[in-house]
């Protein structure tokens, strides 16, 4: 399972979702995250295959790359979080 972060510099509620990804890490520590800037080559092109439209977003994927779950725009609850992940 990876957990995809998507923000940007500029980005008002990306703060927010930073630190319920750094929660999770404390909670989960070999939890696979990768982290993407939007602002960067890399970052939009791994956002136009997921079609990221808003940061910050936080994408659940299986080990494959598909996603499972999504949260677009905004940061989710690190509970609900974890209910993702759990299952």
């Amino acid at each position: 399972m990876i957990v995809k972060l998507f923000t940007k510099a500029d980005c008002p509620r990306c703060p927010a979702a930073k630190a319920v990804i750094s929660d999770l890490r404390s909670q989960i520590s070999d939890i696979k995250v990768e982290e993407y800037d939007t602002d960067t080559i890399e970052g939009m092109a791994e956002a136009a295959f997921y079609t990221v439209m808003a940061t910050p977003t936080i994408l659940v994927c299986d080990g494959e790359g598909k996603e499972m779950a999504g949260w677009r725009g905004e940061a989710p609850k690190l509970e609900e979080l974890e209910k993702v992940i759990a299952k």
